[in-house]
């Protein structure tokens, strides 16, 4: 059983090509910069050389099309006929509360996630795009769509309602959705496979930390709380995202800097969190070679970022009432073994204690990188959103 996983953004197009027999990648790839001048797309078969086609691509069809072509060419395609795909899986950032699972892709489906659009206003859409250009193109194949926040949906409602006025989650739908879900599902099960345990029987703190981060507590296998919410603003210091804040900020910054609530909005998204703080960049890369050559604001944003990880892992425990295993993924998380060192610093009054032996210089491994006989196992789990998608693609058309 053959199953192409597509991750549509705006103007890009990532995609993965598996044999779900033996769960292979047979083929990945990106088609960059949709409808800008210098689209191209990047193909990979395993096993060969990256193949780059410099194209013009108007929009998502068009790169939907250049995507099958590169899959079907003779010299370094993976399929010889689109009769070998059995199914198409979709990453769609937001369901709201309408899925909790993944779902056959059906018009009432993409009707709902239309309705979800005013959540996700810059991932929604291009996901859309990308499940109807892939309807276009092939007609007769059938899709699922794997949801960001499908996940967290089940957290307690508690957990998830904000102390507003509550007509207002009646009325709109305002509560903390929480994202990342697929990567938090992956690799806390991962983690409990590792350690040999069900994952039912343990309590997880996972930490996707990349250019945008999120912290989930996953008890029991389940999420029950997560620090993204309405949208993935909040929570830990981001790449250029502030995350927590005072939310009378806004209004005063608003006021103080004569900017409406959209340029506010761009602010808080796009040019804070380390960025912001450090004045230097938003690539952790970029503020650690900062921080070597004495630059204090980038030190300052390395600490933050530290700082208010480490306080949710303890928060998240307390939650949970206990921890037996803290996870790091996604490209800082898997990487950064100085950071992971440094979130963990200070926290052997719950049991987390990391090995330097283990984690110095590991990177992009699975590797268990807490002290022999530690209380609690500290774990880099390397995330895998696309086998995720692919496999519950394959359980829902199997």
């Amino acid at each position: 059983m053959k199953v192409l996983v597509i991750n549509c953004g705006s103007s890009s197009l990532k995609y993965q090509l598996f044999d779900m027999n033996n769960e292979e990648v047979l083929s990945k790839g990106l088609v960059e910069r949709i409808g800008i001048e210098g689209s191209r797309i990047n193909h990979y078969k395993t096993g060969m050389d990256k193949i780059v086609i410099e194209r013009d691509i108007p929009d998502h069809t068009a790169g939907i099309k250049l995507v099958l072509d590169a899959l079907l060419h003779p010299e370094h395609g993976s399929l010889k006929s689109l009769n070998e795909l059995s199914a198409i899986g979709h990453r769609v950032v937001h369901a709201g509360e309408k899925f909790a699972f993944s779902v056959k892709l059906t018009e009432e489906v993409i009707n709902a996630l239309r309705e979800c659009v005013p959540l996700a206003p810059l991932h929604n859409p291009a996901n859309i795009m990308g499940i109807e250009a892939v309807t276009k193109a092939l007609p007769d194949i059938p899709q699922v769509g794997v949801f960001d926040t499908a996940f967290h949906q089940t957290m307690p409602k508690h957990a998830y309602i904000y102390g507003i006025p509550y007509e207002y989650y009646e009325k709109h739908g305002i509560r903390r959705y929480g994202f990342h879900g697929t990567s938090h599902f992956y690799v806390a099960n991962r983690a409990a496979e590792i350690l040999g345990k069900p994952v039912e029987s343990l309590k997880i703190v996972t930490c996707h930390l990349g250019n945008g981060s999120s912290i989930t507590a996953v008890k029991e296998g389940k999420s029950v709380d997560t620090t993204m919410g309405f949208t993935p603003l909040p929570g830990v210091l981001m790449g250029t995202r502030c995350g927590d804040i005072d939310p009378a900020i806004i209004p005063f910054l608003a006021k103080a800097e004569g900017k409406d609530v959209s340029e506010i909005d761009n602010i808080l998204n796009k040019k804070s969190g380390i960025q912001g703080i450090s004045g230097v960049s938003s690539d952790m890369r970029d503020i650690e070679e900062a921080m070597d050559k004495g630059n204090e604001r980038a030190k300052l944003a390395y600490e933050v970022l530290a700082y208010g990880i480490r306080k949710q892992i303890g928060t998240y425990a307390a939650a949970m009432g206990g921890i037996d295993a803290l996870v790091f993924t996604a490209g800082i998380g898997e990487n950064d073994f100085g950071l992971r060192a440094h979130i963990c610093a200070g926290l052997e009054f719950m049991g987390i204690s990391v090995d330097p032996g283990k984690n110095d210089n590991m990177r992009g491994k699975e590797k268990i990188i807490s002290q022999d006989g530690a209380k609690v196992a500290v774990m880099v789990v390397p995330t895998n959103e696309e086998l995720v998608i692919a496999r519950d693609t394959k359980r829902l058309y199997s």
